[in-house]
């Protein structure tokens, strides 16, 4: 399905959004990613909310939060309604309300979702990597998407950066934590050459293999938490 531009939900203004630190964008990332990949238990607890904060794998930068630095966070957004807390059972339990809070579709959120865990990227390496989260039609749905969120009449989402020197595209950021800082390119490598001459097919199956063994290995995760809580012993 190709792009096509989003009609705005029936709803007032979204509130001035204050700049968030990069483990409130963690924090609402993983929020996100976890309500596709393990829906079974989402709302996350706070356990499994650090957990995903301090994933090794489809993050950067990688970080090591503490509990009380993830609970304060979580804290923090729940002041513009980003994040709702869930009553009821033994643990509380955390959601967020991005879409209504931010007034955007589920393609948006998908895209911010990636960048807030990842980082800046290109519209190729956004599709791939949104795959468990919206599944794209092509490049130029992703592209009408980005474009929509970096001109929102009530403030940028997203920005195109500069091209890297070496680099074939340009990659894009989100803007909720305020101007992106542009990290400096690595210099060229033998193995970062090898890495050209692979082709953009072949890329871009492997990272959707990647995606696939992720994602089977957090629903695993989800399965074993839910036995765990069945039988009353830690995970």
């Amino acid at each position: 399905m190709a792009y096509q531009p989003s009609a705005p939900p029936a709803m007032m203004t979204a509130p001035h959004l204050p700049v968030l630190s990069l483990l409130e964008t963690r924090v609402l990332g993983v929020l996100c990613e976890k309500q596709h990949t393990v829906p079974d238990t989402y709302p996350l607890s706070l356990n499994a909310l650090v957990a995903g904060c301090n994933q090794k794998t489809s993050r950067h930068p990688l970080i090591e939060a503490s509990e009380a630095e993830v609970q304060a966070a979580i804290d923090s957004l729940k002041g513009p309604a980003l994040v709702m807390e869930s009553s009821g059972g033994r643990v509380t339990r955390y959601a967020h309300n991005m879409g209504r809070v931010l007034q955007l579709p589920a393609q948006s959120i998908a895209l911010l979702t990636v960048l807030m865990l990842r980082g800046p990227q290109t519209t190729g390496e956004l599709r791939i990597n949104c795959e468990r989260l919206h599944r794209f039609a092509d490049i130029s749905a992703v592209e009408g998407f980005l474009q929509e969120l970096a001109e929102r009449p009530d403030g940028a989402m997203v920005v195109e950066l500069s091209r890297q020197p070496g680099a074939r595209e340009n990659r894009w950021a989100h803007l909720l934590s305020g101007s992106p800082v542009i990290e400096p390119s690595a210099p060229a490598s033998p193995s970062s050459e090898w890495v050209a001459d692979v082709s953009v097919s072949e890329l871009a199956a492997l990272k959707v293999n990647v995606a696939r063994l992720e994602s089977e290995v957090e629903a695993l995760k989800g399965v074993v938490g839910k036995l765990c809580a069945e039988l009353g012993v830690s995970g």
